[in-house]
């Protein structure tokens, strides 16, 4: 069992006129409003402070906190190993099954935890997906958190990834530039997929090896929308082995009952090349893929 988290919230002008039900039904949809009720009327849900009423008419500014009991987590590699560490930064290699960051039902099982119990304070200069392996950068101070973020929205920041894909692609190397944005998901409301009024993206693929029915190749990014890597092979007709959630042409899958923590694709962040925010020089970070990620030049 965890230690159970306080959510905390502003009431901004969007909330404001609405019943404290209400809001919370519209603004986390995932949860059903009969169990919002059960939780208001057990105290759980606090108005500046003060227990309050599901009819309660909210107002700008109010602040709006729930208690959420202990719980138990879901099941979650707890290790992970270091790939560089200085007085600015330090770069781990995250295992598959592990979250980045809290959130669907994980809290303390997270690589952020783990992180910050050997390096207090330590802040994610980015995230990988639950099922994701591979180079994931911390930054240790406020003024290389603030560098490091600079040089990834100016695309300073090279990201090569492994992949395990359906099919056979009919180029050996290709680029995919499908907006992405989100849509309608039955269980979650909206979720990140091939849209055409989403944003743009781009990656750009080189196949590696063709095994039949499948093939190894390596993405390299410029862009960073939610779940890229994994819409775009898709949206290509060359989704990754084992997603549950994207199907080929970018969107999801059988009814939607995937979700997009859900396990089981091959996906591996390789490489991660940027400039050092102390030094200006480039810092080269690697990860070697796991066994089913690697080529037979590289052996099994």
């Amino acid at each position: 069992m965890n230690e159970g988290f306080v959510y905390r919230e502003i009431i901004g002008r969007g909330g404001a006129g609405r019943t404290l039900l209400a809001h919370l039904a519209v603004r986390y949809g995932h949860t059903p409003e009969a169990e919002w009720a059960e939780r208001i009327a057990a105290g759980r849900v606090l108005l500046d402070g003060a227990p309050a009423s599901a009819s309660r008419v909210l107002m700008a500014g109010q602040e709006l906190r729930w208690v959420r009991p202990p719980w138990r987590e879901p099941e979650a590699p707890g290790f992970y190993a270091v790939l560089h560490e200085d007085a600015a930064l330090v770069a781990v290699a995250k295992p598959s099954g592990l979250p980045t960051l809290p959130g669907g039902g994980f809290l303390e099982n997270t690589l952020l935890s783990l992180v910050r119990r050997r390096y207090p304070g330590a802040s994610p200069a980015h995230r990988l997906g639950r099922g994701t392996s591979g180079v994931v950068l911390f930054t240790r101070t406020a003024e290389a958190g603030r560098t490091v973020a600079a040089a990834w929205r100016d695309r300073r920041v090279t990201k090569v990834y492994r992949a395990r894909v359906e099919g056979s692609p009919a180029r050996d190397v290709f680029s995919v530039e499908a907006p992405i944005g989100p849509l309608p998901h039955p269980r979650l409301g909206r979720v990140h997929a091939a849209s055409p009024g989403g944003k743009p993206s781009r990656s750009d693929v080189r196949v590696i090896e063709r095994h039949g029915t499948a093939s190894l190749v390596e993405v390299a990014i410029t862009t960073g929308r939610p779940h890229q890597i994994r819409i775009h092979l898709a949206a290509c007709g060359y989704p990754l082995v084992g997603d549950p959630l994207y199907a080929p042409g970018g969107a999801f899958r059988g009814k939607g009952a995937a979700l997009p923590g859900d396990t089981g694709y091959l996906l591996h962040a390789l490489r991660l090349v940027l400039p050092h925010p102390a030094t200006g020089l480039l810092l080269r970070l690697e990860c070697p893929p796991p066994r089913a990620l690697r080529s037979q030049n590289e052996g099994m």
